[in-house]
C-alpha cells in the first residue's frame, strides 16, 4: 500500500516565503515495500552528508548545522515512518523546522541547499494529480470510486446517495411475464430518471464544493446525456464506454487513465493554442528574465516550467531582476522554481511539465496579464 501526503498548491507558495540561512531540499526515491527500505536510507544519508558539506563551505554556523544533523538524525532512526512510504520523498529542512511529503511521481535523487526550498518537483506531484472520481451510474445502481496515482481504487460512501433509480423516486419499475421492465413512455421515464440524477447530485453536492479532482461519469445513454445536461459537477467531456454495473472498481480504474490522460494533454494543447494567439498580442514570453520580472509583480496568468532543468542563480526579491551563475551553491537557487512560486502566490496557473510539452522546448513559457 502507498501512503502519500500531498502539499496543496497555495502550500508550495507558501513554502517558497520560508528563509533561512541553511535551507536543505531532498527529493528521494523511497518504496512502500518496507523490508526494503535500509538502502533508501543509506542513500539519503548520503545526500544529507552532501548538503552538510555544502553548508560548511559556504560558512554556516556550526551549531545551525548540528540542529539540522540532529533532525535528519532523528528522521532516519523513525523506523515507523520508513515502514510507510510511497514512491518518492520530498525533505525541506532548516534548523528550525523538518518537512516531508510521501509522494507517489518517481523522482530522481536530488539534493538543493540554498536559502529557501526547491520546490520544482513538488509542482509536478500537484500539477497533474492523476486523482479522480469515478461515478459509475446506472439505472440499477450508482458508485463513487476514488482512483489515486498507484493506490488500489476504492469505492466512497456518500451520505445520502440512492441505491438506485427506484430508491431515489421510490417507484419500482415492473416486469412482464416474460421478465422485461414495464417502463413508462418515454417523456415519463425520462423524468423518472431526471429525479434520480436531481437526488445524486443533491448527495454530491459537498464534494463538488471541496474536492479538486475531477469526475470521470461510467454510464450508458439515456443516463449519461441526462446527467450531464443537469449536473454542475465538474465532470470530463469524454466517459468510460460500456454497462459500469459490469465493472469492479479496478476495472474502472483502468478505463479512467487515458481519460486522464487525455484530459491532461488537452490543457497542454489549450495552452499552446492560446500562446499562438497571444504571441501576435504580445502576451507570451519564453524569456527567463521576462518572466522573472512579470512574476513579481503578479504578470503572469499562466505558466509551463521544465520539471527536470534546472538554472541557478538569484532573483531580486524587489524588483524581479536575474542573476545568472553557471554553478549552485548554499547562496543561489533555482531561478525557473522562484519564478514558479512567484507567480502561484499571484494567482497564475503553473503546471509544471516536460520540455517537449513547452513552446520551442524552452525552459518556460508564459502567457501574460497584459501586454509587454
Amino acid at each position: 500500500m502507498y501512503y502519500l501526503d500531498l502539499p496543496s498548491v497555495e502550500e508550495v507558495g507558501n513554502l517558497n516565503l520560508v528563509r533561512s540561512d541553511a535551507s536543505i531540499s531532498i527529493y528521494l526515491a523511497t518504496t512502500p515495500i518496507s523490508r526494503e527500505t535500509d538502502q533508501t536510507r543509506v542513500t539519503l544519508a548520503n545526500l544529507i552528508k552532501k548538503a552538510i558539506k555544502k553548508l560548511e563551505a559556504q560558512g554556516v554556523e556550526k551549531s545551525r548545522i548540528l540542529l539540522l544533523q540532529q533532525r535528519f538524525d532523528d528522521l532516519l532512526a523513525d523506523k515507523e515512518f520508513w515502514d510507510y512510504q510511497a514512491n518518492s520523498l520530498a525533505i525541506l529542512a532548516t534548523p528550525e523546522s523538518l518537512r516531508t511529503y510521501r509522494l507517489a511521481n518517481r523522482l530522481q535523487n536530488t539534493v538543493e541547499v540554498s536559502d529557501r526550498f526547491h520546490l520544482k518537483p513538488l509542482l509536478r506531484a500537484v500539477t497533474f494529480s492523476h486523482s479522480a472520481y469515478i461515478l459509475a451510474l446506472s439505472e440499477n445502481a450508482v458508485r463513487l470510486i476514488q482512483v489515486s496515482p498507484d493506490l488500489p481504487a476504492k469505492e466512497i460512501t456518500v451520505p445520502n446517495l440512492p441505491d438506485d433509480a427506484a430508491d431515489a423516486t421510490n417507484k419500482v419499475i415492473l416486469k412482464d411475464s416474460s421478465g422485461k421492465d414495464q417502463r413508462p413512455a418515454a417523456h415519463a421515464y425520462n423524468a423518472y430518471l431526471a429525479n434520480y440524477v436531481r437526488k445524486i447530485n443533491a448527495a454530491l453536492r459537498p464534494l463538488h464544493l471541496h474536492a479538486q479532482s475531477p469526475i470521470i461519469l461510467a454510464a450508458t445513454q439515456p443516463l449519461d446525456g441526462i446527467f450531464r445536461s443537469l449536473t454542475r459537477l465538474n465532470l470530463l467531456p469524454t466517459s468510460i464506454v460500456g454497462n459500469p454495473d459490469r465493472l469492479s472498481a479496478a476495472d474502472l480504474a483502468i478505463a479512467a487513465r487515458p481519460v486522464l490522460d487525455a484530459h491532461y494533454q488537452s490543457i497542454i494543447d489549450d495552452f499552446h493554442q492560446l500562446f499562438i494567439q497571444r504571441t501576435g498580442q504580445k502576451r507570451t514570453t519564453t524569456d527567463i528574465s521576462d518572466a522573472a520580472r512579470l512574476a513579481t509583480f503578479g504578470g503572469i496568468e499562466r505558466l509551463l516550467v521544465d520539471i527536470e532543468g534546472v538554472v541557478t542563480g538569484v532573483v531580486d526579491e524587489e524588483t524581479g531582476a536575474v542573476s545568472f551563475v553557471g554553478e549552485s551553491d548554499a547562496i543561489c537557487y533555482g531561478i525557473v522554481d522562484e519564478i514558479s512560486c512567484r507567480a502561484l502566490r499571484t494567482g497564475a496557473k503553473v503546471m509544471a511539465v516536460r520540455k517537449a510539452d513547452i513552446p520551442g522546448g524552452h525552459d518556460l513559457a508564459a502567457l501574460t496579464r497584459y501586454p509587454i
